[in-house]
């Protein structure tokens, strides 16, 4: 029956995290221990304290539709978060609360992009980017960057690749799948091309601020010459523990912030009131006092370092240290024509389904982030997980030669 089915969605790829999580699901189901991977959701708890406001807003019967850009005191919430932890002025009107982060970013590339217009995207990417591009019948210019470069580009490269067609750059940081965070400095000499470039719009995903291993968080938004480009993009799932809940929200001028709120409101209205009334304790916590969000770093911080040390010791795997998020994103193309005699290694897809398939750890291709040679590795899970995952790995390659 796909003949019925519309252009859009036959083209649409389905996103490479979640059919890799699918597949570890149905592994589980059978008995399988399955060590999952592939998917950037944190092992924690959402904090008690944000949960008792979930469950008051439950007693206190917000039981109703809410408003479709989001309750006032969560919009004026987003706002002092913003000054409070970024130095950034905004009005509750420019704020659009969304049912997670992926809404807020599919809201405004729709409410921007017309058929031909151009989204440059740093290589490698989220998954979704270049889907949601897709949908909004833009084309997508990648810029590509290597490991050695710590996957950031350059502000020659983002220069050369802006034409009269370019309508937005989109961007995360810190990175997935890389890890990666542009420094202050770095931000400064991107904005400075955008300064020169005022017909291109900056979309900032920002959903990993919170997990960053380098201190202050830094955003392009903090450049007054540029400010009135740029849209940031958030919301509480990583750095909160809260990707169940599905808030995200943006702070974008207000003619952008006006176009995402009439999209919303003909496709899904208002996020989940109780989500909203979790949100605004979430967002009212100031980080840089929460000892829930300081044990999470910490508990990260200790992966990272870990994981790190183990991959050393993976043959075939070259990767480096990441700044934040929770991710690793090793290049592994010294692995592609090895055999054991049973398989060659053809090249990221086939090893992380071979990996699976073999000794039932779930990683991701990157392929689909737009980087065939790597793979990402998500360490949001135990330590005790992460070192059996990793051993597993290592056996299994010692075959290979």
């Amino acid at each position: 029956m796909q003949q019925v089915l519309s252009n859009r969605i036959i083209t649409l790829s389905e996103s490479e995290t979640l059919a890799m999580s699918k597949k570890s699901r149905a592994l589980e189901s059978q008995g399988i221990n399955v060590i999952n991977l592939s998917i950037g959701q944190p092992d924690f708890f959402t904090p008690d304290y944000i949960k008792a406001a979930g469950k008051k807003a439950i007693d206190d019967n917000f039981s109703t539709y809410s408003p479709v850009s989001g309750y006032a005191d969560l919009r004026e919430s987003i706002c002092r978060k913003l000054k409070r932890d970024n130095n950034i002025s905004f009005k509750p009107s420019q704020i659009v609360v969304s049912t997670g982060a992926k809404q807020s970013l599919s809201n405004v590339i729709l409410a921007l992009v017309n058929p031909g217009d151009e989204v440059i995207v740093p290589s490698p990417y989220w998954v979704s980017y270049k889907e949601m591009i897709k949908l909004a019948e833009g084309e997508a210019v990648f810029i590509e960057t290597t490991i050695e470069s710590r996957f950031k580009i350059t502000p020659a490269q983002l220069e050369a690749a802006i034409t009269p067609k370019t309508k937005i750059f989109l961007f995360s940081s810190p990175s997935n799948p890389t890890g990666t965070i542009y420094t202050k400095e770095e931000l400064r000499g991107l904005a400075d091309v955008f300064a020169r470039n005022k017909h291109v719009h900056i979309l900032s995903d920002e959903i990993y601020e919170l997990i960053n291993f380098n201190g202050k968080h830094e955003s392009i938004s903090q450049f007054e010459d540029v400010r009135d480009n740029v849209i940031i993009v958030n919301g509480v799932s990583k750095g909160f523990a809260m990707t169940g809940w599905r808030l995200g929200y943006i702070a974008a001028p207000q003619f952008i912030a006006d176009a995402c709120e009439k999209l919303q409101g003909q496709v899904t209205s208002g996020t989940c009131s109780i989500a909203q009334r979790a949100a605004l304790t979430a967002i009212d916590a100031d980080p840089s006092t929460s000892e829930d969000l300081k044990i999470m770093n910490a508990a990260f911080l200790k992966r990272r370092d870990l994981v790190y040390k183990l991959l050393q010791e993976v043959p075939g795997f070259k990767s480096y240290l990441p700044d934040g998020a929770f991710y690793f994103f090793p290049d592994i193309s010294e692995l592609f024509g090895k055999s054991n005699g049973e398989i060659t290694i053809t090249g990221a897809t086939m090893f992380c389904d071979y990996v699976i398939d073999k000794v039932y750890v779930a990683l991701v291709a990157g392929d689909g982030f737009g980087s065939p040679n790597c793979i990402r590795i998500s360490y949001a899970t135990s330590e005790e997980k992460l070192i059996e995952a990793i051993k597993r790995i290592k056996t299994l390659l010692a075959d290979f030669k």
